[in-house]
């Protein structure tokens, strides 16, 4: 049996109580019951702390979806790799395609996040993907292709059970669409061929790759069967506790 990472992307969304009650839904879902798939929720840093606290005695894990590079210092509204931990944060999701866009990280931005988290002892969630213009043009290979050995470049092949690769097409994010199983394998065997060209075929078998473009309990199972595919980055679906228990159920029965 395949084990999964089945990560939720909360993005701006439940502060506090919110999160509290979703993660208490979430949890009550499976009471008396245990999930061999590896269970991961990343909220808005205000709701971490409570998120932690509300997993504490579970097998549900926490993280983040963004951190500074720096240890501390004047800059003001960032978060350090060492507060996360602190927090309770286990992953950092980092270089969303919304990062990249609206907040103008670039590859090398993102590269030395990336380093940053793993070297600090946290397990780093990379996002890479093409825009929509890119895929229908052909290049889609060459972007992700770029975004990856960007950060390979940093890093070395003994920390490959650090990093999880996200493929997430950005065209695919929060509108509905969704990458066919077909193409979602197509990229992440893309990207697993991209690391063991770097860093040898060992390393590239075990560097968990997830889909991330609307996954939900409708087409999980589809996506999930793919041979590449290694879990999910999901948005929208996991700030319903009944949904995103049903994808965790639907990882185990695979």
């Amino acid at each position: 049996m395949r084990t999964f990472l089945i990560a939720g992307n909360w993005k701006m969304n439940a502060g506090p109580a919110e999160a509290k009650q979703l993660a208490t839904d979430i949890v009550n879902n499976w009471k008396g019951k245990t999930f061999s798939s590896e269970a991961l929720l990343c909220p808005p840093f205000v709701s971490i702390t409570t998120l932690a606290e509300c997993f504490s005695e579970t097998a549900f894990k926490t993280g983040a979806q963004n951190v500074h590079t720096e240890d501390n210092g004047a800059f003001t509204g960032e978060i350090s790799t060492s507060m996360l931990k602190d927090a309770g944060c286990e992953y950092v999701i980092i270089g969303h395609s919304e990062r990249r866009e609206y907040f103008h990280e670039d590859d090398e931005l993102v590269a030395r996040k990336t380093k940053k988290v793993i070297d600090d002892g946290l397990k780093a969630i990379l996002c890479v993907g093409e825009k929509l213009e890119q895929r229908k043009s052909g290049d889609h290979e060459n972007v992700v292709k770029t975004q990856v050995n960007a950060v390979l470049d940093h890093l070395g092949k003994d920390v490959s059970d650090k990093l999880v690769i996200a493929y997430e097409p950005v065209w695919a994010i929060g509108t509905g669409e969704t990458a066919t199983p077909g193409q979602a394998q197509q990229m992440h065997q893309y990207i697993r061929g991209l690391i063991a060209e770097k860093w040898g075929a060992k390393s590239g078998d075990s560097v968990r790759i997830l889909y991330g473009g609307s996954m939900k309990p409708g087409n999980a199972k589809e996506l999930l069967s793919q041979k590449d595919v290694d879990g999910g980055l999901i948005g929208g679906a996991s700030l319903e506790a009944g949904s995103y228990s049903e994808i965790l159920e639907i990882a185990d029965s695979i």
